[in-house]
């Protein structure tokens, strides 16, 4: 689309500019003469069914009909903000990281939210406990084990294990009642500018979706029922999927044959970046492919108006533990699944 209105109000965006930052200009209230316009900046993540959606610095989603934009262009990246990592409680990034792994199905219990997508990840197919489940505590287990086994799904809790008292009551209630605890984890953060603060690798291809190649490289979607994998990974404010393809004609990097030697996903929601799915094939690791992938991907979420990054690591992964520690990531907070014991649903 590109028009000309009244001789000064021009759109000279088109969907090829989905990615980029823009201004735009549109319409507010009923399109009648005399109708106020108002402004949005913010990166342009769709454009399809005649609606703009654009993501606010703040992670806020604006979607405008295209039959109401008079004015758009592409406007400079936003700078590099090397500060420190914002201040933020468990409960804050917990939402983050909800809203970049998002699931399929919710459904609200109180201040808990039940997730389930086919069973691909835990993240996505728990209980994520913010507060009070407006009901007695074993009311809601209750419930939450009959919405688990309609879906043919273990119930499982997310628990934070940081200062969150609420949250430790939570761990103490569930372990009374025989809910088991597994997959151990920690959210880390770190600044994000000193991730990109290298020169760009013309090994590293980005992409707005994961494509085959990615998904074969990617371990943890073999299995997943149906599509699953492919709509939570493709799901959150603004998506981004890294790939060092095997023979890369720049390095000659790998087998040509062989598939992706490095992937990652980064999902840029306001202020966080939310880094996952980091992964070098075993004949290319101790190569600094996780590192030049991480740093693609940071460079992007910078340009979205991102500062500040985050990951989710199991406690047992000595590797990425180490890795992330050199980039400069911190604990944020631990937190584990906690399991309905067998036999619980009534």
């Amino acid at each position: 689309m590109e028009f000309t209105g009244g001789g000064r109000l021009e759109v000279r965006i088109t969907p090829d500019d989905v990615g980029k930052r823009v201004s735009v200009r549109s319409l507010t209230g009923d399109r009648v003469p005399g109708a106020r316009f108002t402004d949005t900046v913010g990166v342009l993540t769709s454009w399809t069914s005649g609606v703009l959606e654009i993501t606010r610095r703040n992670g806020r989603i604006v979607a405008l009909p295209e039959d109401d934009v008079v004015a758009a262009k592409t406007v400079p990246d936003a700078p590099a903000r090397r500060r420190g990592v914002p201040a933020a409680g468990a409960h804050e990034l917990q939402r983050v990281a909800a809203r970049c792994w998002p699931a399929l199905e919710t459904e609200r219990l109180g201040e808990w939210t039940l997730r389930a997508a086919h069973g691909f990840t835990s993240r996505a197919n728990s209980v994520l406990p913010m507060g009070d489940p407006g009901t007695g505590l074993d009311a809601a287990l209750e419930r939450v084990t009959r919405w688990y086994d309609a879906r043919a799904l273990p119930a499982k809790i997310q628990v934070t294990t940081g200062d969150v008292d609420d949250d430790r009551v939570l761990a103490r209630a569930l372990d009374e009642r025989g809910w088991t605890a597994e997959r151990h984890a920690v959210l880390r953060t770190g600044a994000l500018a000193p991730l990109a603060d290298r020169a760009p690798d013309p090994r590293v291809r980005l992409h707005r979706t994961p494509g085959d190649a990615w998904l074969g490289a990617y371990r943890r979607a073999e299995g997943a029922a149906g599509d699953a994998a492919v709509r939570v990974l493709c799901g959150g404010p603004s998506v981004w999927f890294a790939t060092v393809p095997g023979g890369c004609p720049d390095t000659g990097v790998g087998d040509s044959d062989a598939g992706p030697v490095a992937i990652g996903r980064c999902v840029v929601a306001g202020r966080w970046a939310g880094f996952a799915a980091v992964e070098v094939a075993p004949s290319h690791r101790r190569q600094g492919l996780a590192t030049v992938v991480m740093a693609e991907l940071a460079r992007r979420a910078l340009r979205e108006g991102a500062s500040a990054a985050y990951l989710q690591v199991e406690t047992g992964n000595a590797a990425a533990l180490a890795l992330y520690d050199r980039l400069g990531f911190a604990d944020h907070h631990a937190y584990h699944y906690r399991r309905a014991p067998q036999g619980s649903t009534p």
